[in-house]
């Protein structure tokens, strides 16, 4: 009476173990987990193992640094190490293209010694690796991407600001970027024929294809959905275009 309770820290006898459970009361050294089971343990949602930037999941990107990166702002979810995060801006020309254009990103610089998580929103993250190539992004799809590669914001070639012009993130050089798309995106062939997309379903594409802006504006464009399929992109030439199955949050309907 008044000692520990019978079997304190070991099974009873005749009753169950479990992983994790150790006989004699200790806990096994240096075993996070000990005494703990469960479907989040058996290590299918373990930190995967690998050099830079790697998929955790499909929504979950996970950076081991080996040099600078830039990443969306707002978009770290973990991080381990010795890790420092800085405002980047893009200088003041770029400042006042966003002002202008709405386009633009804002950034942090991530350099340091450790493992770096990142996610937006739950969409899905896709990797892409740039071999002195380039490609033009909707810049609410960017995640992050290699400090190594220059970006800018420039206008989608094919339109102009008073005929609804577009206005894209284009990212040059040698490195990764990582994307996201809000579901399963679909990825076409430009050159198999001509390829058009609802402005707002746009995610990346080809720099170098060439592109115009068009206009299917009607007044039954209205009806139910807003501006809709208003304006489409159209893209001619070698090269690959992502779509993803959402066009963001719809119009309001009109009063």
């Amino acid at each position: 009476m008044g000692g520990q309770p019978p079997y304190a820290g070991q099974p009873a006898p005749g009753g169950p173990t479990y992983p994790g459970q150790q006989m004699g009361g200790g806990q096994a050294p240096g075993d996070p987990f000990a005494g703990i089971s469960g479907d989040l343990i058996g290590g299918q949602f373990s930190e995967k193992a690998g050099v830079g930037a790697e998929l955790q999941n499909k929504r979950l990107l996970r950076v081991r640094i080996n040099e600078p990166f830039m990443a969306k702002q707002g978009s770290m979810v973990a991080y381990q190490g010795n890790v420092n995060f800085a405002y980047q801006g893009g200088g003041a020309a770029k400042f006042l293209k966003k002002a202008i254009t709405g386009e633009g990103l804002n950034l942090m610089r991530v350099e340091g010694q450790g493992d770096v998580f990142l996610a937006d929103l739950a969409h899905e993250v896709h990797i892409l690796h740039l071999n002195n190539s380039g490609i033009s992004a909707n810049g609410k799809n960017v995640l992050a991407f290699s400090a190594a590669l220059d970006w800018n914001v420039e206008r989608v070639k094919g339109g102009s600001i008073a005929a609804g012009g577009l206005f894209n993130t284009t990212l040059r050089g040698t490195g990764w970027v990582a994307i996201t798309t809000d579901g399963d995106p679909v990825v076409l062939n430009a050159a198999e024929a001509p390829t058009f997309a609802d402005a707002n379903a746009l995610v990346a594409w080809s720099v170098h294809l060439q592109t115009t802006i068009k206009s299917s504006f009607t007044a039954g464009a209205l009806i139910g959905r807003g501006s809709g399929e208003a304006f489409q992109v159209s893209f001619h030439g070698p090269g690959f275009v992502i779509v993803q199955p959402s066009e963001g949050l719809p119009a309001p309907p009109a009063s």
